[in-house]
């Protein structure tokens, strides 16, 4: 027979060196207009897909859109955008 056991030590051990540093939180608080603008973005389009798309589902997601394009413009022409990852090496 085989007893069941948990592996709760195993699981958790890394806790503490699973959590964000405090440079990815800044990072988070910086992109944060861009990641609101996406999910509103997002909410347009489920709202859109959820019945007979019309004019004024469609000006909503094109408006949500805008927002989104011009929150990347302001991030990627900010002073913060120097710390962000990625970008051309």
């Amino acid at each position: 027979m085989y007893h069941i056991v948990t592996v709760q030590d195993a699981v958790t051990a890394f806790a503490d060196f699973m959590e964000p540093t405090d440079a990815e939180l800044a990072l988070t608080s910086i992109e944060m207009p861009v990641i609101l603008a996406e999910v509103d973005l997002l909410d347009a389009q489920i709202t859109a897909m959820e019945h007979t798309p019309n004019e004024v589902d469609a000006r909503r997601v094109r408006r949500a859109r805008n927002r989104v394009l011009a929150a990347r413009r302001d991030l990627a022409n900010s002073p913060a955008a120097a710390m962000l990852p990625g970008g051309a090496a």
